[in-house]
């Protein structure tokens, strides 16, 4: 910090310069010319360290990677762990190389639209695009709740994904699929019979135990899963529910019991293809060396709900008895059973001629 003259044109001026530090540690120069008097040059000095003093004491404003660092040290204390690795797997890959030192306040919605559709490769899903977008959402919302932000840039933007088209299996696919299981003895058949009879997500059935199993009441009690990267915890919802035992399931679980006797505490056999997340290609595969629709193991749950539907059973129970915690999700498969169209073509008030013993001959000309 310093006052000095100079002279120009024959006169005297004064000359202030004056460095500090911003709040972020960052080196801050002030310089002033064409002070005519001692006592100005003063006056400027004192004003101009003030304004270094009010830099450097200021709130320091987030980059983006340091309030996504913060959001995951807040989300560890309330998420799952796998929810915390995806965030930092999905920014650190797709966000981060373009936003990184960005301050938070310069990331407009056209900057995110650009970083959303054009930045992030084009070759990836829409539906992978459509997490990130939800996950950067997310970021910013916990700065709008902080009052760090006014507003959420992500506000408005949508990415578009096709509806997936689900497979299920029929009635008489069902029957071919358990019959065929059963007989060559396959290792999965208990585990495929008890999703097709409950409609238990496989993390759910995994962790399934003895314990869980009302025989009187003819009810499961559903309130814990396992998967790989969290282990045993509560199911996806974080509710438990009650899914009602049939008289076929029944006798099927009580002749389990009876095999398993006081060998395992858990209900199915917890085999490593199943820890090792094999069971969607160990169904599709079956399925297609029998000759069914090749269904992937959560699409049993799909079956289960469709099938349900079909014959009547009302949306609210079904939505109960599987878990969803919205309806609308429970309705997506009202609409795949064909429940709300059907028999609806039996209006059209034409039919097709019955076949005609004798051909007739028209001649044309």
């Amino acid at each position: 910090m310093a006052i000095k003259t100079y002279i120009e044109n024959g006169k005297k001026f004064y000359e202030i310069y004056v460095n500090g530090f911003d709040s972020r540690g960052i080196r801050v120069q002030r310089r002033k010319k064409g002070l005519d008097t001692i006592r100005k040059a003063e006056m400027a000095e004192f004003e101009l360290k003030r304004e270094l003093a009010k830099l450097k004491e200021e709130a320091v404003p987030f980059r983006w990677s340091e309030w996504l660092s913060e959001c995951l040290k807040r989300m560890k204390l309330v998420h799952r762990p796998s929810t915390v690795i995806n965030y930092t797997a999905q920014m650190g890959k797709w966000i981060n190389p373009h936003w990184d030192n960005l301050d938070l306040h310069k990331i407009t919605k056209q900057k995110v639209y650009d970083t959303i559709f054009t930045d992030i490769d084009s070759k990836i899903s829409p539906w992978t695009r459509k997490t990130i977008l939800k996950m950067v959402r997310r970021i910013f919302e916990m700065a709008v709740e902080e009052g760090i932000l006014d507003r959420n840039p992500c506000a408005g933007i949508r990415v578009n994904v096709p509806e997936v088209d689900q497979k299920v299996l029929t009635k008489t696919e069902v029957g071919i699929f358990l019959q065929e299981a059963k007989q060559t003895n396959h290792r999965f058949y208990p585990v495929w019979a008890m999703a097709l009879m409950t409609g238990m997500r496989s993390g759910e059935l995994f962790a399934l135990k003895w314990t869980d199993i009302d025989f009187d009441g003819k009810t499961i009690s559903v309130s814990k899963q396992w998967t790989s990267k969290n282990g045993f915890g509560p199911t996806k919802t974080q509710r438990s529910r009650v899914v009602p035992i049939s008289n076929a399931l029944l006798k099927f679980l009580k002749e389990l019991k009876i095999k398993a006797g006081n060998q395992s505490e858990f209900v199915l056999p917890q085999m490593p293809e199943w820890e090792n997340g094999e069971q969607a290609r160990i169904t599709r595969e079956f399925c297609a060396a029998i000759g069914i629709t090749p269904v992937k193991f959560h699409d049993l749950r799909a079956t289960f709900i469709t099938n349900l539907l079909a014959r009547g059973e009302s949306l609210a129970r079904v939505m109960a008895i599987v878990g969803h915690s919205q309806i609308k999700t429970t309705n997506g498969y009202l609409r795949k059973a064909g429940v709300d169209v059907q028999g609806a073509t039996e209006k059209l008030g034409y039919d097709l001629p019955d076949e005609v013993v004798g051909a007739k001959v028209l001649s044309l000309r």
